[in-house]
This record gives C-alpha cells, sequence and structure tokens, in this order.
C-alpha cells in the first residue's frame, strides 16, 4: 500500500484527499517508482479546480522524483536503481509510490538531491524552454521583463536568463519578495500592486519597452504586459494565476508595434526527442554544477496538501514548494 492523494469532484484545495492505495505491478512501457519528494507546483490547483478539466476521480501531482523499484517490459532507457526525476501526465506525483509510464523519466545526476529535483524539474525545464525557444530572437544584452519574479518558476528563470546575458526587469508583491529576487540575480524591480508595470518599464528602457515579457499571472497584468513590449516584442503566456487571458485583438498587437502573443504548453517543446535532449542537457547540466541555485521555501508532508494549495493560492510561497516522503 502506498500514501496518495486523491480527488472527486473540482474545487477549492478542501476536495483533497490522503489514502492507502495499491499501487500494483508495471505494465509494458510503465515502471514502479519510490518516491522521495515531490513537487507542488500551481499547475497542480489548476487540475483541482477543474481549470483544466480532468475525469474525476482522479489522483494529482505531474513533478516527483526518487529510484525506479521495478519496470515494464520493453522498458530500457532506465532501470531498476535508477534515481530519476520527471514531469508530465499521466497524474499522480502525490503518492509514496506510483506505476507510471517510463517516457517522462530523465535520469538524475548523482550530486542533485531528490528535493532539489522535485522542486525545480517542472520549473527548471519550463524556464528553459521559455527563455531559450518561446522568442528566437531574444540575445544576450535584450531586456526581459519577468512576472513573479520570486516564485519557484521566476528564480530559476532570473539565473538562466543571466547565464545567456539577458537584463531582469522583475515584477514582485512585496519588499521581502524583492530581496529574494536580487539575490538570484534580478536586475530591477517593479512592485506591480503599487506601480504602473508599463510605465516603469518605458522608464527603466529609456522609452523603448522589453525585448520580451514572461507573464505566468496572465488576467491581472496582461493589458501591462502587452504595453511593455518594445516594437516586434514577444509576450510568452505562461501561466495564469490571476486567470486566464483575456481574448487577443489582433489589431492590439499591430498598434504596440507588429508585437507577438504565444501561449506555450511544456508538452510541444518537449515531443521531439532531440529538443528535448537538448533542453534537458542544458538544465540539468547547469543545475549539477552548481550554476543554479534552487530556493526551497516550504516543505510539507503529503498529509498537509489542502494547507500547500492554499499557501499557493494565497500568494504566501516564495520559491519552490515541495512534499517530502
Amino acid at each position: 500500500m502506498a500514501t496518495a492523494v486523491r480527488f472527486y469532484e473540482a474545487g477549492g484545495p478542501d476536495v483533497l484527499r490522503v489514502e492507502q492505495v495499491d499501487v500494483g505491478t508495471p505494465a509494458p512501457g510503465e515502471v514502479r517508482i519510490r518516491h522521495a519528494a515531490v513537487g507542488c507546483n500551481f499547475a497542480d490547483t489548476y487540475f483541482r479546480s477543474g481549470y483544466y478539466p480532468v475525469p474525476v476521480p482522479n489522483s494529482i501531482g505531474v513533478e516527483g522524483a526518487g529510484v525506479v523499484e521495478s519496470v515494464g517490459e520493453g522498458v530500457t532507457a532506465v532501470a531498476v536503481g535508477d534515481r530519476v526525476a520527471y514531469n508530465g501526465s499521466p497524474l499522480g506525483a502525490y503518492s509514496s509510490e506510483r506505476v507510471m509510464p517510463a517516457a517522462p523519466l530523465f535520469k538524475l545526476p548523482d550530486n542533485i538531491a531528490f528535493e532539489t529535483a522535485a522542486a525545480s524539474t517542472m520549473r527548471g525545464l519550463s524556464a528553459t524552454y521559455w527563455l531559450r525557444k518561446t522568442d528566437p530572437r531574444l540575445k544576450a544584452g535584450d531586456t526581459i521583463l519577468l512576472h513573479a519574479a520570486a516564485g519557484g518558476v521566476g528564480l530559476l528563470a532570473i539565473q538562466i536568463a543571466k547565464l545567456m546575458g539577458l537584463r531582469v526587469i522583475g515584477t514582485v508583491s512585496s519588499e521581502e519578495k524583492a530581496a529574494k529576487a536580487r539575490s538570484y540575480g534580478c536586475d530591477e524591480i517593479i512592485f506591480y500592486r503599487r506601480e504602473d508595470v508599463a510605465a516603469r518599464v518605458t522608464e527603466l528602457t529609456g522609452g523603448e519597452g522589453v525585448q520580451t515579457v514572461f507573464d505566468s499571472v496572465g488576467k491581472d497584468t496582461f493589458e501591462g504586459s502587452l504595453k511593455s513590449l518594445r516594437r516586434r516584442g514577444v509576450l510568452v503566456a505562461c501561466g495564469t494565476a490571476s486567470g486566464a487571458f483575456p481574448p487577443v485583438d489582433a489589431m492590439q498587437l499591430v498598434l504596440q508595434g507588429s508585437v507577438y502573443f504565444t501561449r506555450p504548453a511544456f508538452a510541444d517543446y518537449y515531443a521531439d526527442p532531440v529538443e528535448r535532449a537538448e533542453l534537458a542537457a542544458f538544465w540539468f547540466d547547469h543545475l549539477a554544477a552548481g550554476r543554479v541555485t534552487v530556493d526551497i521555501g516550504q516543505r510539507y508532508a503529503l498529509e498537509d496538501c489542502v494547507q500547500a494549495h492554499r499557501d499557493l493560492e494565497a500568494g504566501k510561497t516564495i520559491g519552490a514548494s515541495v512534499f517530502v516522503l
């Protein structure tokens, strides 16, 4: 038996239930994993709330790290005893053990701790493809605007951006979060709750605007993000913490200076095996070498999953959150 979190209807954090479940044995193409740590991501709240519709009842969680306990027929990429991490479907990472497809697994270098991997595989690989792939024109010397700069993804994105030679303007909600973002290399800070983001960007860029905006907030920041772009800049809509992005009027893009809008999905940037290997190597190599640091701000037990989701949705977290088993 294993401990697992499930939900039987979409709703608030209280719909999450901690249960004891049978794990079973892996079918062809599957593995059984014993988790050491599990990521707690804002994306998990989308599945739980119904924003990302899934059949119910269902498990929850997309990111974990642990050891392969057994493998099904045809699995050759990993073996029993391998240290692994993953991000992806099907849901079910909130568990002490699980059976899942082998395809999403990444072999974990020995010097990357399980907690570090669980806190950063989804976030780090996401920040990697955002910065390296979503705007092909982004280059060293350019300036970007990064919303939620002190969040779990934001702190990693800052570090990747600095490795790429970019200037980072980050938005935060408090002095505490500003200090955290600065400590990770953020060049300029905008307090989005009390400052006009677009006006400050204009000021900080000498009237030019930024090449790329990475907006993980959504509804509340969309207008300011769009107005912060320079001519032919790119707005990367990479999250919806405040709600869905509004419909995009093509004329808005023209009037802003022939700018671009994209809403990327992780799966589409990791579908091609060659591109997947390239992006994974970039992230895990920098992480293993210590050129990127993962900030784990919150640790929970699986039994505390309701509180963990409450904290995420209330904006109380700084850095990454993990469940430790």
